[in-house]
């Protein structure tokens, strides 16, 4: 992602909340269902990542953006931004 789109969605991004929040089982096949189906009817969205380290937070990060084959566009504390596109409807 380039950085002038990376800067598009963020500010597409500032006024959203987060929809999604991650519980202390971590990332369980039923959370990665939920953030599909969010990101297939929304493109973008907020998760709140409940872990303890900033390095269990980046690892879940990581494995959510793996599974899902989303872009994760920013990370401000416990708060993740995500992308992705989804197909184009009714040209």
């Amino acid at each position: 992602m380039d950085k002038q789109t990376r800067q598009r969605l963020k500010s597409r991004a500032h006024s959203l909340k987060p929809i999604i929040l991650t519980g202390h089982a971590g990332i369980t096949e039923s959370l990665l269902a939920e953030i599909d189906g969010a990101l297939e009817h929304h493109e973008l969205l907020k998760v709140r990542i409940n872990a303890g380290t900033r390095e269990e937070r980046n690892a879940m990060l990581a494995q959510i953006c793996a599974s899902l084959q989303a872009e994760s566009v920013q990370l401000i504390g416990r708060v993740v931004t995500l992308f992705r596109e989804g197909p184009r409807r009714g040209t």
